[in-house]
This record gives C-alpha cells, sequence and structure tokens, in this order.
C-alpha cells in the first residue's frame, strides 16, 4: 500500500504529541532467538526481526537494518561475520586510480543485496506502518571499497581520483534506491556517517552533491529520505546535509540536537539522538527512561522534532530498556495533551 509521506510528515509536525522512530532493528535478532550471521544474510529472517519489533513497539515508522556492509560486498568486499555483531568489511578492494577505472558496478541483487530488496518486499506486503529501507551513503560505500583512511587522503590530495569512485559508488545507488522503491518500502535511511568526518566545504564536494542527485531520482509524495549522519562534525555541516534535499535529518548523539533544530527549517524532520550504546544497550531501565525525557523537554519547542536513537542500537539491548524508552515518549505526549485540553 502506498502512502502519502509527504502529507505524513506535515501531519507529524502539526500535531502536538511528538512520534518516535528509532532504528531499533537489531534487536529483534535476539527476540526471534536467531545470531546476526544467520540474519544478515537472509531477507525473509531479517523481516521476521522487523515483524516482532512491530508487534511489541508502537514505532510510528519501522526501519531495515542499518547493514554497511551490504553495498561493499557487492562490490566485491570480502566481509566478516559474527554470531554477535553487525558484519564488518574485512579488506578494500582498489587503491588507485586505475583499479577505480576498472572497478565494475555490481547488477541489483548481487550479494545481499537481493536480500534486503527480498526483506523490502515483505515488509511492504505485511506491515501495519510505514517502512524505512536501510541504505549506505555513496562517500561512506567509498571509503569501505577504498580504505576509509585512504579515501580521506584521495580526497585531499587527489580529488579527481576520489571523484571517480564516487561516480560508480552513487550510480550503483541511485539503482539500489530505486530498486528498494519498487519491492515497496515507503522511504530511504541513507547512512553517511563517514561524510561527518569531513569538514563542510569536503561534504559539500564529496558527498552532498551526490547525495542529492539520488534524493532527487528517487523522492516524491509517497517515498521520503531520511539522511543520517552520525559523525563528530554533523553539527557544523547542517547547511550541506540540509542541501542533499531529504525530507528528513537524521543525526547522532555527538550532536547538539538542539543546536542543530535553530538551523533546520520546520518543514524538514530533525531525528535523533539517544545513545544506542551508552544509553540503550548500557544503561538501566531508569537511565533510558530519564535520558529520553529529557532529550524529550529538551526539544520540545521543535514541533518537525522525531525522537529516535543517534544511530543503530547493536543487538544486545534488552525489552526492559525498550519498553523504558518508549514509556518515557507515552509520559511525554500525556502531559503534552493535558497541557492542551487544560
Amino acid at each position: 500500500m502506498r502512502r502519502n509521506m509527504k502529507q505524513m510528515v506535515r501531519d507529524i509536525i502539526g500535531s502536538p504529541r511528538r512520534r518516535a522512530v528509532p532504528v531499533l532493528t537489531s534487536p529483534g535478532i535476539e527476540w526471534i532467538g536467531a545470531k546476526p550471521r544467520e540474519v544478515f544474510q537472509d531477507g525473509a529472517l531479517q523481516f521476521r526481526c522487523i515483524e516482532a519489533l512491530a508487534a511489541e513497539t508502537p514505532s510510528d515508522m519501522l526501519v531495515t537494518f542499518m547493514d554497511l556492509s551490504v553495498e561493499a560486498e557487492a562490490f566485491g568486499a570480502p566481509v566478516s561475520y559474527s554470531d554477535y555483531e553487525n558484519p564488518t568489511i574485512a579488506g578494500k578492494i582498489v587503491s588507485d586510480a586505475t583499479e577505480i577505472a576498472a572497478l565494475a558496478l555490481p547488477e541489483i541483487g548481487a550479494g545481499r543485496t537481493g536480500e534486503v530488496l527480498r526483506c523490502a518486499e515483505l515488509c511492504g506486503r505485511r506491515l501495519d506502518r510505514p517502512v524505512l529501507g536501510g541504505m549506505i551513503g555513496p562517500f561512506s560505500l567509498a571509503g569501505r571499497l577504498a580504505d576509509m583512511t585512504e579515501m580521506m587522503i584521495l580526497a585531499a590530495v587527489e580529488p579527481e581520483t576520489a571523484m571517480a569512485l564516487l561516480e560508480k559508488t552513487s550510480d550503483f545507488l541511485m539503482k539500489y534506491a530505486l530498486a528498494l522503491r519498487e519491492a515497496g518500502v515507503d522511504g530511504l535511511l541513507i547512512a553517511e556517517p563517514a561524510a561527518g568526518l569531513l569538514s563542510p566545504e569536503m561534504c559539500a564536494q564529496f558527498s552532498a552533491v551526490y547525495l542529492r542527485k539520488i534524493v532527487a531520482a528517487v523522492q516524491n509524495d509517497e517515498f521520503m529520505v531520511v539522511l543520517h549522519n552520525c559523525g563528530n562534525a554533523a553539527g557544523a555541516q547542517i547547511p550541506e546535509l540540509l542541501s542533499v534535499g531529504a525530507a528528513a535529518l537524521h543525526l547522532g548523539n555527538a550532536t547538539d540536537l538542539a543546536q542543530a533544530g535553530t538551523l533546520v527549517p520546520r518543514n524538514v524532520l530533525l531525528m535523533g539522538n539517544v545513545d544506542p550504546v551508552g544509553t540503550l544497550k548500557e544503561g538501566t531501565p531508569e537511565v533510558v527512561y530519564a535520558r529520553t525525557a529529557d532529550l524529550l523537554r529538551k526539544m520540545a519547542g521543535y514541533p518537525n522534532y522525531v525522537l529516535s536513537t543517534g544511530c543503530d542500537v547493536p543487538p544486545g539491548v534488552s525489552r526492559e530498556n525498550v519498553r523504558a524508552f518508549f514509556q518515557a515518549l507515552e509520559d511525554y505526549n500525556r502531559g503534552v495533551q493535558s497541557t492542551v485540553r487544560g
């Protein structure tokens, strides 16, 4: 079922009720009794995790897995799997201009992209609320293909070589984004954390310009794009991130969200940024509740704010902590409604 996501954004901004869209998929792995090694290679199992979360949480939108190894693996990068955490890229596959020129774009469906599309299709058909598909951004993907440190050096001293790789990563990601839209999800969460290492000027040159093309190709009334950047420099990059044209910005816990809110137009959603590890995984339910409630109070003056985590929540987060997160939201909204009625 296609939804009017542009109207949904307007409804969120116009309502006193605060919404929540945490990047909460990985805890579902334990909830269905599986291991990360199994789930990250099986789209049907990924769907079962999201389905379990849909049954147990009141998230206003659901999010597929933020697995930043999928697209690099499709290009041929080696991947290391674990029974306890997300897959990681185990080595680079390009080092110089010659190797970048020879790098072939994978077919959509190559590697595990086919499993991600399978999960997206199941979500679109079977779940009762909007779903955001997960995808890496072009600069972050380039860093996984060439090594992040090497990509930073290329951007600084061989910008034409860096751009040649970015043309390839963004071309592939545009086609992949269109395939995810066709599969039936309602939007896209593009994770571009590596751009948070760049200066604002370099962010514009090596990330935003490529993201803008992807957003322009896929975003419409029925499909929204959320741009995620949890890098330490994201707070200084707000104008560059906004230039991408995404319907929402999703920022990590390194960013002062209230300060960012002064720069984000009220027609663009601002999402984040409860610490997924230090609070949701390592905190007690009481700590989770208190920090979530504090963030909601801090962002009370921003009608475009949507409660979320600062990044994807890792496996191993307890049900009690997840419940505390949503209980803080419920109590906050109850107080807001009482104020409105009064």
